[in-house]
């Protein structure tokens, strides 16, 4: 079971690679991966007192996966973002990779994410605001992507 001390670090160059598309074949390592996903979060939260949802890269595990637990925990599958609004919103953004720094970034404010779920069974869910923007930030990850390299600007960084 992975823990905290497995986060990967603002830095690690894994947190900077694209990654590969989960196969077939991989669907029963999902199970395994969403499980040490979920611990992490939970760690995060009991430290950090926040965590909404967390890429699979950011374990080193460089598939396409992110684990979303709001309300109900979801897994997406090889999530594809479509539909981007044009209208943006600009936030703080924060990072399990670097918990106690901020980012102000923009982001759409609406979004469509089609995505593979557990059962290898296509979803799509329309989302808006906050969801909208939690599931950009941990898109991006999958991208090798962080909200630091999305900042608005030179000075769009505080510390929490």
């Amino acid at each position: 079971m992975k823990t905290l001390d497995d986060l990967l670090v603002l830095g690690d160059p894994r947190l900077y690679e694209i990654c590969q598309e989960v196969t077939k074949e991989e669907l029963p390592l999902v199970k395994e991966w969403v499980a040490d996903l979920h611990n992490v979060m939970q760690e995060i939260r009991e430290k950090y007192n926040f965590g909404r949802a967390i890429a699979a890269p950011q374990l080193g595990i460089m598939r396409r996966v992110i684990y979303m637990n709001t309300d109900k925990p979801v897994v997406f599958i090889n999530p594809v973002l479509e539909n981007l609004s044009e209208e943006q919103f600009e936030l703080w953004d924060d990072c399990m990779s670097f918990p106690r720094l901020l980012v102000k970034v923009k982001r759409h404010k609406s979004l469509t994410i089609r995505y593979l779920d557990e059962n290898w069974q296509e979803q799509i869910w329309d989302m808006q605001n906050d969801l909208s923007e939690l599931l950009q930030h941990e898109y991006d990850h999958l991208d090798g992507i962080l909200c630091t390299m999305r900042a608005i600007d030179n000075k769009s960084f505080k510390w929490r």
